[in-house]
């Protein structure tokens, strides 16, 4: 699979509607993403293990999206062959009263990743450059100086105050791979009327959901303006069509495995005192009677 046809270029315009919601590439059926989505997870498992042994690197993935888009089942899928020891989901909610008395990136830097483990953020710190922007009044009603709140040019700062960050984050050996997982407003309805139609689905909507698509237009500016600014070489956005959630897990997972390949991952080198020890050790286990 092609993965760059995905990726944000670093420092070029965007344009949303240039990324069709339901691209399903080369696949002729469900039944051959479903087949690439079985052997990438394999590639995944084996790759996690190097990354523990290794422990030099550590993987943070995040997924933004619309409500309804998928991220769950993505991270469900994608990462089910993932030993749970070397892997911890994070979802971020709205901050509570001890986040809000902190800036804006201390709860994700609580739960960034170790070397040799893969974290994933369901929801991140990019939320307050997408919905807060969406909704200013949640700005107001943070604990911030009134310079700030009525800084003209906030989100521009942001954008650079969370480039920044991503950097500090890849010069000291965190790999970040943010996925935007983009469904089409039609796509979204089909889903939420799934979810009000199915009873053991109900629990999933929340009457907000709606009230939130009546923002959509102003959503999508504020995806593109954050995706734009904010993808950059070290720490890259990728558009993967989300109208298929079948496509999504494929693409998704092919995109993780690439990029951890391209690390070059490999098993630590026994030193020659390690290894004779090693030797010792076994010839100790093999003359027990």
């Amino acid at each position: 699979m092609d993965v760059k046809k995905f990726l944000v270029p670093e420092g070029k315009k965007l344009n949303l509607k240039n990324y069709k919601t339901d691209f399903t590439g080369n696949y002729k059926d469900k039944k051959e993403a479903v087949a690439d989505l079985a052997e990438n997870v394999g590639r995944l498992a084996k790759l996690q293990d190097v990354l523990y042994a290794q422990d030099a690197h550590a993987i943070l993935i995040m997924f933004q999206a619309m409500d309804a888009a998928g991220k769950d089942s993505a991270i469900k899928h994608v990462m089910s062959g993932i030993n749970p020891q070397g892997c911890e989901v994070t979802s971020f909610k709205q901050p509570s009263a001890e986040e809000l008395d902190h800036d804006y990136l201390w709860r994700s830097m609580k739960v960034l990743p170790q070397r040799g483990k893969i974290g994933i953020f369901n929801r991140s710190y990019y939320e307050e450059v997408l919905i807060v922007r969406v909704h200013p009044e949640i700005l107001q009603m943070q604990r911030l100086p009134e310079q700030i709140k009525d800084d003209k040019n906030i989100w521009k700062h942001r954008y650079e105050q969370i480039r920044r960050f991503e950097e500090y984050l890849a010069e000291n050996g965190i790999q970040i791979l943010k996925f935007f997982l983009n469904v089409s407003k039609d796509e979204q309805k089909k889903r939420f009327l799934k979810r009000i139609n199915e009873p053991n689905k109900n629990w999933k909507f929340s009457a907000t959901d709606v009230k939130e698509r009546t923002f959509w237009n102003d959503y999508m500016r504020a995806y593109q303006d954050a995706l734009e600014a904010t993808s950059t070489r070290n720490s890259p956005w990728y558009i993967v069509p989300a109208d298929n959630k079948w496509f999504t897990r494929a693409a998704v997972s092919e995109i993780i495995c690439q990029r951890l390949e391209s690390l070059d991952l490999k098993y630590p080198e026994l030193v020659a005192s390690h290894r004779e020890r090693l030797l010792e050790a076994k010839k100790v286990l093999e003359s027990e009677s």
